[in-house]
Parts: C-alpha cells; structure tokens; sequence
C-alpha cells in the first residue's frame, strides 16, 4: 500500500532537484557545507536566479507549502543553515529524529474535497457519446 509519506518521498525523487535529493540521501555526514556552484554541478544546471537574489529561496519547508527545492532536501532529511548569500556557500545539516516534524503527508499536502459526484454524471462510454435531442 503507497502512504502519503512514500507518495510525499517520491515526488522528491522525480522531482527537478533529484539528483540533489539523491546526493543528500547518500551523505554520510551530519554536516555538508557546499557552494551555490557544487549544487549546480550536481543537479547539472544553473540554479534559478531568484537563488543568487532572495534568501527565501533557501528556505526550509514549512506547513503546507515549500517548493521543489526544499522538498527535496526536505524528503531527504536535512535542512539548510548559515546561507551566506554573498559568498554563495551555505550548510546543510541532517535533521535528527527528534527534532524532524511528524507530520502526515495530509498535513504537508492536503487534498481538498469537491463534494459528492453528480448523481446523474455517468464516465460510460455509451452515456457519454449518445445522441441527446
């Protein structure tokens, strides 16, 4: 059975930042400090621009938004630190068990209910290509 939290997970492995999910969920270390430039190489391609200009592009995933970016380190089990925006170099550190948030992927990720399906709304084939006058 697929949860939330593997659904959650997988997003991040097929996502645009995989290989930096991929890089993360190798490391070994509690700690990697890395440059803006070591990122590029291992995703191979240039970080938007917004990254180089606006601190909240490193931020961590909060509540139920964040982007493809924190989603993957996220989904990985770290989260950025000390972003030096004019050095262009920032840490990462591995989240511990303790400290990780236990959230559902509900909670990350709600689904929103349209209400009930139409009583008379048919998908059959034979509905849907009848001839109505």
């Amino acid at each position: 059975m697929v949860t939330r939290d593997i659904e959650y997970r997988q997003m991040a492995i097929r996502g645009k930042y995989q290989r930096l999910y991929e890089y993360l969920s190798n490391l070994p270390n509690q700690e990697w400090r890395t440059s803006f430039g070591e990122i590029e190489a291992i995703i191979g391609f240039e970080l938007p621009s917004s990254a180089r200009r606006y601190r909240p592009w490193w931020a961590n995933q909060e509540g139920n938004s964040g982007h493809s970016q924190a989603l993957a380190w996220n989904a990985a089990g770290w989260e950025t630190a000390q972003v030096d925006m004019n050095a262009e170099t920032l840490l990462f550190r591995r989240k511990r068990a303790e400290d990780a948030p236990k959230r559902s992927f509900d909670e990350i990720w709600p689904s929103i209910s349209i209400g009930e399906w139409p009583k008379d709304l048919s998908l059959r084939r034979e509905d849907m290509y009848e001839d109505r006058i």
